[in-house]
């Protein structure tokens, strides 16, 4: 969906301006549902509402095959915005995953859950490039029909998922407080900050780059895959080790390391827009968005309890894919006006406050703390 969003936005509008709209009002769908899906965890049980979201994306791809062969935009629309709705469920298994194992392995735990979508870059990228011709006058239907044959099987796997024992939470306190008082802790501020501006600014990026070599600059729909695929790859391979180097160096470090990343990520963009730009680009990207999310992730699962995970962790699911919302809405409006060299400026400012907060927390005394055993 990264790759052909974008790709399939620009051949079926009229206005090139709006070739990313559909990816994002995608965004924008997560956004939206990331509070009700939550609360609907809340009351039914993350596997079942993992489950349903994962049907859901059946309706939303065979709603896009009919898009295509309609040539319909506004269907296509509709289409990745159902889309989106379970992905809003989706970016929850980190929590998912650090609910149901012991304190000193939370961070390995978001980190290695992250890690399992190293495969979507080999998936993703033969899904869109041979899958693209499977069906006849309808181009990419092939790659969405086995996509949600990947999303029935997902489904079935958590309908029969054994239930994960939950483990209490890192805050020594076990009432609980009101939202404004678990929003208003140093800690968890900084890491609603760093996963916001990190899942953004990457965003903006990623959304950009499939239009910026392929639209503009006239590259292969290889060409741009293969670097959409060194992206992903650099977006979770690190995760293998993101949850150790916590342990060994601490989550402030680690995120300041993913802001640097980013801010690397725009120099390298502005130097010219040849492949090993946008490759260099892009990885250095995904490297540092998995350092500030899940920095971020293991950050914020510190200023909670279990009773007050729901609600601290909607709001900042909203703010994260709100975000994301508006630079993915941002993305092709800048790209189609300003040009890529201006896209890649954005980004400094957002990395230096992000830097200056991580120093400010840094002596925080739940971040001293190795897990929520020791709490």
């Amino acid at each position: 969906m990264v790759m052909l969003g974008g790709i399939i936005g620009s051949n079926l509008s009229t206005n090139q301006a709006f070739a990313t709209l559909p990816l994002s009002m995608m965004v924008v769908a997560i956004a939206a549902t990331t509070i009700p899906a939550t609360m609907l965890m809340r009351k039914i049980g993350r596997r079942k509402g993992f489950a349903l979201s994962s049907l859901s994306c059946i309706v939303a791809l065979l709603t896009a095959i009919f898009a295509l062969q309609q040539e319909s935009f506004v269907l296509f629309i509709l289409a990745v915005m159902i889309f989106g709705i379970n992905m809003a469920f989706t970016q929850q298994y980190r929590y998912f995953a650090a609910e149901s194992v012991a304190a000193k392995h939370v961070p390995r735990a978001i980190s290695l859950v992250l890690a399992g979508s190293i495969g979507a870059a080999f998936v993703g990228k033969e899904l869109a490039t041979r899958g693209q011709y499977w069906i006849d006058g309808i181009q990419f239907a092939g790659s969405m029909i086995i996509l949600a044959v990947m999303f029935a099987v997902q489904a079935l796997l958590f309908f029969l998922m054994v239930p994960a024992r939950e483990h209490d939470a890192v805050v020594t306190t076990k009432t609980e407080r009101s939202l404004s008082q678990i929003v208003c802790q140093p800690v968890y501020i900084v890491a609603v900050l760093g996963a916001t501006a990190g899942f953004g600014l990457m965003t903006l990026v990623m959304t950009a780059t499939p239009l910026s070599m392929h639209v503009n600059d006239g590259y292969s729909l290889e060409q741009t895959a293969n670097v959409i695929q060194a992206h992903v790859l650099a977006m979770y391979v690190p995760s293998l080790v993101a949850g150790f180097l916590i342990e060994r160096i601490g989550v402030t470090r680690l995120m300041f390391a993913g802001a640097l990343g980013l801010l690397a990520t725009s120099l390298v963009g502005l130097q010219g827009h040849t492949v090993l730009h946008y490759w260099w680009a892009l990885v250095l990207l995904g490297v540092g968005w998995n350092f500030l999310y899940v920095g971020g992730t293991t950050m914020l699962t510190y200023s909670y309890s279990m009773a007050e995970r729901f609600r601290a962790q909607a709001v900042n699911e909203f703010l994260v894919f709100g975000t994301s919302a508006t630079a993915s809405l941002l993305a092709g409006t800048v790209m189609h006006y300003y040009g890529w060299g201006t896209l890649m400026l954005i980004p400094m400012p957002f990395l230096i406050i992000i830097c200056v907060a991580l120093i400010a927390v840094r002596g925080n005394s739940l971040l001293l703390r190795k897990g929520r055993a020791d709490a």
